[in-house]
């Protein structure tokens, strides 16, 4: 598990109700690494905040994390 994904998945599992529904996924691509997080549908609110406050801020940490790795990733909240 790469510092990315274990990143993300150290925040979700903080803020939501069912921390052991959380799946990370970590897909390389050339340039670009994504991040995939499912969580259950009743925390995807908790995930996303308000008008994506959270989901911005996730987005920041990681953004800043791969780029001290010179990598660049991107962060998918799926339903």
């Amino acid at each position: 598990m790469s510092k990315l994904q274990e990143l993300v998945e150290f925040v979700a599992k903080s803020l939501v109700d069912h921390p052991d529904k959380v799946e990370v996924r970590e897909i390389e691509g050339e340039k670009t690494t994504v991040i995939e997080l499912k969580v259950a549908p009743e925390d995807l609110g908790k995930v996303i905040g308000r008008q994506g406050r959270t989901a911005r801020a996730i987005r920041t940490l990681l953004a800043a994390v791969a780029r001290k790795q010179n990598k660049r990733a991107v962060l998918e909240i799926l339903e």
